[in-house]
C-alpha cells in the first residue's frame, strides 16, 4: 500500500476592496502563486467564478507524514488569514491512500 497523506483545505475568500472581476482575479492570482510557491499546493477556484467579491478555493497538499501535512495545512490557512481579504475555512480534511 502507498504511504503518504493528502490534505484538503476548502476556503471562501471575500474581497471587500475588489470593485470588479479584474480586481478579484488579481487577488486570486497572487494567492494561488504564493500557496504554490510556499507550500507546494495545488489550488483550484471551484465556485463563485463570476462573483466579483467572493471566491471558493480548494487547496490540496501532500506529505509523507501526517504531522508534516498538518504543519503545511496550518501554514496555508495562516497565510490566507494574514492577507487583505477575509478568509473562512469551510472544510479541512486529511486522507491517506486506501481511505474510503
Amino acid at each position: 500500500m502507498a504511504k503518504g497523506f493528502v490534505g484538503i483545505l476548502a476556503v471562501e475568500l471575500r474581497f471587500s476592496e475588489a470593485g470588479s472581476l479584474k480586481d478579484k482575479r488579481q487577488y486570486l492570482r497572487s494567492a494561488k502563486a504564493q500557496l504554490q510557491n510556499r507550500f507546494g499546493a495545488s489550488v483550484a477556484e471551484t465556485e463563485l467564478q463570476d462573483v466579483w467579491q467572493r471566491a471558493r478555493l480548494v487547496i490540496a497538499l501532500v506529505a509523507a507524514e501526517v504531522g508534516e501535512l498538518e504543519h503545511l495545512l496550518d501554514g496555508a490557512a495562516r497565510f490566507l488569514h494574514g492577507q487583505l481579504y477575509e478568509t473562512t475555512v469551510i472544510e479541512r480534511r486529511v486522507v491517506a491512500p486506501g481511505d474510503e
